[in-house]
């Protein structure tokens, strides 16, 4: 037997069985300033802590990738920052690793919602209302039912072009619990009524579809009050811009890190997460980037000046976590219902 020609094959054959060992670790991200914080307070202290090299790339959401991967069997992201609902998705089809969270400690020191079977709730991001405080200097608007009291604070109103978030809103407008608005929403007269509230207000709406839209439509008083993310609007009072965002009864929610299933770097990618749960990271995180940690004891590390402007402590003690299942439950056909209402 020639040895040395089998051992020549044995190494062929376990370079062709596993080619993505051959690359750097990689993770998939928004892209952006979003992405620029992560790098400062994951992914370099990671990779220094490992000794290894990353390289980053942008992900757009939806599953088209992830199945791609799980099709060819050429897998080549080790962790994607994704929203809740695609992660659930994902999860459901077998797409992501399960996160062995006794691994990591268990997850005490996060948000429960962040402590998810194929995911690792990271980023909390608040979803209410804005409003131009020059436009509002005697009365400012408080919560959805100053929102929807054209009365008392008239003037044109946006929100984003989709049902949910507004769906949720508008029971909350209506005077539903905050523990009993899925469960509400959950029925066909639970929807009728979101929509009869809709309707009080529907002759003063503007509908967006980019995020920097409300933030600009502010500004420029297009709009009394704008639905909008959190983060658009504090970014832009650090601009000097006269807005203002509501926090009482806004609605939260979580992205998260996953590992795509069959990652060759799966287990970097669990030491990953042990930096990226830590208070210490998320807080250097959120002082770049205004959106919350979903570590609990982040804000102790944060000045006071930086917490009021993030969905932490009592920022969201008085809030809705968004419910994915809902929404993945629901989602088909209360689109239909939402676009044929706008059009009428």
């Amino acid at each position: 037997m020639n040895y040395l020609k089998v051992a020549r094959i044995s190494v062929v054959v376990s370079l062709c069985a596993s080619p993505a060992m051959a690359r750097d670790f990689t993770i998939a991200a928004w892209g952006g300033n979003y992405q620029d914080a992560q790098r400062e307070a994951y992914f370099n202290p990671f990779a220094k802590a490992q000794g290894l090299k990353f390289v980053e790339t942008t992900y757009l959401g939806g599953l088209a990738e992830l199945k791609a991967m799980g099709d060819t069997g050429n897998v080549t992201w080790d962790l994607v920052m994704s929203g809740g609902t695609d992660a659930q998705l994902a999860c459901d089809e077998g797409l992501l690793e399960e996160i062995d969270w006794d691994a990591l400690g268990g997850g005490k020191e996060l948000l429960p919602a962040a402590v998810q079977p194929c995911a690792a709730g990271n980023v909390v991001i608040g979803n209410g209302f804005a409003y131009n405080t020059e436009a509002f200097a005697a009365e400012a608007p408080k919560d959805w039912s100053d929102f929807f009291n054209l009365e008392k604070f008239p003037g044109k109103r946006g929100l984003i072009n989709n049902p949910y978030m507004n769906l949720e809103s508008a029971l909350m407008a209506d005077g539903v619990p905050l523990d009993q608005i899925y469960e509400v929403l959950s029925t066909p007269e639970g929807v009728d009524r979101a929509f009869a509230k809709l309707d009080t207000i529907k002759s003063e709406l503007q509908f967006w579809e980019a995020g920097s839209q409300p933030v600009e439509w502010l500004v420029a008083n297009n709009v009394a009050m704008s639905s909008a993310y959190n983060g658009r609007i504090i970014t832009a009072k650090k601009e000097g811009k006269p807005l203002e965002f509501v926090w009482k009864n806004h609605i939260y929610n979580i992205d998260v890190w996953a590992i795509p299933k069959g990652a060759p770097y799966k287990e970097q990618a669990l030491e990953f997460l042990k930096i990226a749960n830590t208070a210490e990271a998320q807080a250097k995180f959120s002082a770049a980037m205004p959106y919350g940690p979903t570590n609990v004891n982040a804000g102790k590390l944060m000045s006071p000046e930086t917490v009021k402007d993030l969905p932490v402590g009592e920022n969201i003690a008085e809030a809705l976590p968004y419910s994915d299942s809902f929404w993945i439950e629901n989602y088909d056909s209360l689109k239909e219902r939402w676009s044929n209402w706008v059009v009428q």
